[in-house]
C-alpha cells in the first residue's frame, strides 16, 4: 500500500480533495492511503508516506518540505487542480511522482 500525504497551512482545505482522491482510488481500484495535515503535522509524519503533496497556498514552503522528506518526492499541486478539486488528475500525479 502506497500512502499520499497532503499538506496545507491547517488541513482543512485539503479535507474535501482527501474525500474526493479516495473515491477516485476506489474506484481505479488503487490500494493507497491518502491523509491531509497541516504541513508542520506532515513533516513529522513523512517517514509514514511514499509522497508529499503540498497544496498551492503553501507552494512557497516546498524547499523546507523537500529538505524534510529526504529521498521522499515532493510536489505542489497544480492550482488549477486544486481549485477544481480535481482528484483524478492529482491521484494520477501523485501515482507518476511514486513512479506508480
Amino acid at each position: 500500500m502506497k500512502t499520499i500525504l497532503l499538506a496545507c497551512n491547517a488541513g482543512m482545505s485539503t479535507s474535501l480533495l482527501v474525500q474526493k482522491m479516495q473515491k477516485e482510488a476506489q474506484a481505479q481500484g488503487l490500494d493507497v492511503q491518502i491523509k491531509a495535515n497541516p504541513l508542520n503535522k506532515a513533516l513529522e509524519m513523512i517517514d509514514q508516506a511514499d509522497c508529499l503533496l503540498l497544496g498551492p497556498q503553501i507552494a512557497y514552503d516546498k524547499k523546507e518540505a523537500v529538505e524534510a522528506a529526504g529521498d521522499k518526492p515532493v510536489a505542489v499541486i497544480a492550482m488549477v487542480d486544486y481549485g477544481r478539486m480535481n482528484a483524478k488528475k492529482i491521484l494520477d500525479d501523485a501515482m507518476k511522482l511514486m513512479g506508480e
